[in-house]
Order: C-alpha cells, then structure tokens, then sequence
C-alpha cells in the first residue's frame, strides 16, 4: 500500500501527551491507595515485610530492577544478563548455606514456588505419576506451601504432630512416618508459625541408616536461609546444630531472597543437591507447532526485575553487612523475648536461635492474668504495633495454642522500647478477658455443627453463593470482628471447613 494513501491518525502525535496525563492520573490514586496501607519500612509491622533499615538500599533495588526493566527471563539465551544474574544469586546462596560445586539452583518468584519445585523434582527423582499415592512427610508445623503442593502435584500430605508445649517434632516419629510411598521429608528452619528449627541433623541421619535412597530431604529455609547462617550466639540458645547442605543427606533447600536477603518481593532461590534432582522439576518439550519450551521454574516468562534488585543488594551487603544485620535483628530480638516473658499472663511458646517469637497465654496464670493473645495483638494494632494472629491447632495429643507471631527485622531494634511499651499497654488492656468469640454473624453455623444438625459435608456442600454471602454479612458488619473473633471462628470449626470460609471471607475483600 502507498504510505502516502494512508490517512494519518490526527490524534497520532497528542499519544505521549494523553499517556502522561493519565498515568499521572493513574499515579496519584495509587499514591492515595497505598497511603491507607500499614507502612512497609520502619518496623511497626511484625510479619510480611523485611526492613534492613540501611540507608540506600531500597534504592540500589529500585535502580537494579529498573536497569532489568522489560527484559523477559522466559530465555537467558536471548537474554545473556539473566543466565548471569540468576547464576550470581545461586552461588551467593550455595555459599552460605554450605553447598559445592555439586549444589545446583533456580531462582523462583517466591518460597511457595520454591517449595512446589522441590516437591516436583522428589516425585520426578522417586519416579512416581500423579495419584500413585506418594507422600511427603513433614511436621504439622511445616509451611502450608507444602500441603498446596501435594495438592497441586497429586501427592499425599502426611503431617507429623508436634509435642503441644513446645511445638517441636520428633525426629524418631518423623522417621517413623517414612515408608515405600514416601518421596520426600521436609523439616523447616525454622518453622514460621513458632520459630522452632526442627531436628534436621539427626532426621538426616535416621535416614542415611535406613539406606532410603528413594527419600528426598529437603530444608525449608525460606525465612532462616539468610538469617541463621549469621546467627550470633546469645540469649536465644545454643549454636544450632549443622541444618543445612553442610550434611550430604540433604538434598535440597530453599532460601528466600525477599525475607532476610532484604530483596523486594518476589524473589527466592531453589539449591538442589546433584544435577538430577535440579533438573527433574524443569519442564521442556519440543511437542508442538512453537519454540522449544524449557522452564526452570513453574513460570514461562517472567521479569528479571526481581532477581536484578536481589542480586543488587546481595552483592552491596555482602558477608559483612550481611552479618551486620543480623546482629541487628538478633539484639531486637533477644530483648523483645525477654520483655515479653516479663508481661503477667503472656509467655513465648518456645524459642530457638532465630528472629521469630511466638506469644501465647501462660496457663500457669489465673484466669483473670491471663492473656489472650489474639485479643493482646489485636490491642497492640490501633496502638501502631501490628502482630500477626494464629489459631490453635488441634491434634490428637493436644492443641499447640493460640499464638501471636513476630517477625524481627534488623529496623526493629530502633524501636525496641516502644514495641515493648505498646505490648505493656496492651496486656493491661486485655488481661483477664474471657477468649474471644466468634462473630455473631457464624453463630448458627457453629451451633448447628457443633449440635449435629449440620454436618461439615452439608457446608461443603453448600454453593459458593450461599457461602459468600454468610462470609459478606461479616465482611460488612457493623461491628468490626478484628482477626480475634475470626481466628474464634476458625478455632472452632472443622479443617476443611475452616479453609472454605477464610478462602471466601478473603474473596469478598477483594471482589
């Protein structure tokens, strides 16, 4: 066609124009959205989000991954900086978490994906298909990542229980869980519901004696992979024992980059013993009409930014602010352990070396000193403190408690003393308040369940519809349940149950 034919667009050279006034437009709500969300720096807020507290280091990330801006890291051989940003990460992390030339990796979108990879490759390695009954074995305290994989995967979930005062996991009945079916045990380090680090050395060990080569052990180090390697001495015990690939029975472990690698969201790494067990989780075909297809990770395309900004900061820190750090968060953490034990009615669950705390009400208190600390957590919230809520978990041999978790980060420590204020205040609020109760709006479903009328597989059943609209009655109350009640709810309800309705009260935020 004659170029000189075509009718010019008249509204062709005002683009640019157009483009910057909406996206100033498009900028400015989500300057105003954002402003309503708990600040993500300076360590009010004790779960999701990791602050070095370094000067200029959020802005090394931001440059880098405005540098890997629009590069697709779908393929490093279109692509040479992505094979070089991703191997940098991976031998960055084999060298922390005692791995040889032996040790390969992946760099994923996150510890979830991390650990669904693992996962793979221990089905792939073991040789079964989907649904031939494989399991993974792991300590009911284990991250949920691992239960979405069995599910995802066509796996077999087998939780080991823990003992209820301390939440720490047997090695010898977790030994005990493994058989023929068994394609993987996990252990965690730690384990983020209570900051235990699970028996890894001697699980290793029972398993090197039982010749179960079939067997995977993979290390769930997604929140300690970059922490405990730096972890001093102290208050908060004992050096650990050796959890990492320093034992050769280990066979894999996943670190993430966006927790204690101080990296934006999302960034992980995947380290697996051998070239075998690296490459089984990859997916490759040549079986249709398109370009060869091989992915490393459970993405196809995907962004370099992340793993830009991860790399970034993992080489502007290196050993020694790395090891600055964390003797940063180890001295926050520390002294909010033993301010917390000192509150009347409130006690730590158990503790390990390690910058998770978890809070519970001390039993050994009279009912009214006792505190709850789901109430405390939600008390310690309009006071500018945000702890995180965990319900109770029932097992067999009794239920590891309801608990408030902490996540210390490096930033924490410059506030210390106000942190540990505002959990005095809310202490002497809550302390001696009965536990909390369920919104008003799940009364009769929890009546009737616990009655017999209505049984778990009649709220299964229920439409989707129906479900969401007894979830929105709560969502649009009037009076605001805090997670308190909710956690009351979930408590008190079956598993399964309990899953359905958190899946639909979260559904009806966002729709």
């Amino acid at each position: 066609m004659n170029p000189d034919l075509v009718t010019p667009d008249p509204r062709a050279d005002s683009l640019p124009a157009r483009v910057g006034d909406r996206g100033e437009t498009a900028l400015a709500r989500l300057a105003e959205l954002r402003a309503s969300d708990p600040p993500t720096t300076g360590g009010r807020v004790l779960s999701y989000v990791y602050d070095s507290g370094v000067e200029g280091l959020d802005d090394i990330a931001i440059r880098a991954a405005a540098l890997a801006h629009g590069v697709n890291g779908l393929d490093p051989t279109v692509f040479g900086s992505v094979a070089d940003v991703h191997g940098g990460i991976v031998r960055r992390a084999r060298e922390i978490l005692g791995g040889d030339d032996e040790v390969f990796g992946s760099v994923t979108s996150g510890g979830t994906e991390s650990c669904v990879l693992a996962c793979l490759a221990a089905r792939e390695v073991a040789g079964r298909l989907p649904g031939e009954g494989g399991t993974i074995v792991a300590p009911v305290t284990v991250h949920a990542a691992f239960r979405k994989a069995a599910h995802l995967l066509g796996l077999r979930f087998v939780g080991v229980e823990v003992d209820p005062a301390t939440a720490r996991v047997s090695a010898q009945e977790l030994l005990a869980a493994v058989d023929h079916d068994t394609v993987l045990v996990v252990c965690s380090a730690p384990a983020y519901p209570t900051g235990v680090v699970d028996p890894v050395e001697e699980v290793a060990a029972g398993l090197e004696a039982r010749g179960a080569d079939h067997v995977g052990l993979h290390v769930d180090a997604c929140l300690g992979g970059l922490v405990l390697p730096f972890w001093p001495d102290g208050p908060g015990g004992p050096a650990l024992e050796p959890w990492d690939l320093r034992l050769p029975r280990v066979t894999s472990v996943s670190a993430d980059l966006h927790k204690y690698g101080f990296a934006p969201k999302g960034s992980s790494v995947l380290l697996s013993r051998g070239r075998a067990r690296h490459r089984a989780a990859w997916f490759a075909t040549v079986d249709w009409p398109g370009y060869p297809v091989v992915n490393p990770t459970l993405l196809g395309s995907k962004p370099l930014e992340p793993a830009a900004a991860a790399w970034a900061v993992l080489e502007a820190l290196g050993d020694d602010g790395q090891r600055e750090l964390v003797a940063r968060t180890a001295r926050a953490t520390d002294r909010l352990a033993m301010g917390i034990e000192a509150l009347e009615g409130l006690r730590l669950l158990d503790r390990d070396p390690g910058p998770l705390l978890a809070v519970v009400a001390d039993e050994s208190a009279p009912d009214d000193r006792r505190v709850h600390p789901h109430l405390w957590a939600d008390a310690c919230g309009p006071r500018g403190i945000a702890v995180q809520c965990q319900p109770a978990y029932r097992q067999e041999r009794g239920a590891v408690p309801s608990s408030a978790h902490l996540t210390i980060t490096p930033v924490t420590e410059r506030l210390v003393e106000e942190i540990l204020a505002v959990a005095g205040e809310a202490a002497d609020e809550v302390r001696g308040r009965p536990a909390p109760e369920a919104p008003a709006e799940f009364a009769d479903v929890l009546g009737a369940l616990e009655s017999g009328a209505l049984s778990p597989a009649d709220l299964l059943a229920l439409p989707e519809d129906d479900v969401h609209a007894l979830v929105s009655a709560v969502v649009s109350g009037d009076s605001e349940p805090g997670m308190a009640g909710l956690l009351a709810a979930i408590e008190r309800l079956p598993a399964e149950v309990g899953a359905r309705l958190v899946r639909a009260y979260l559904a009806a935020v966002m729709e």
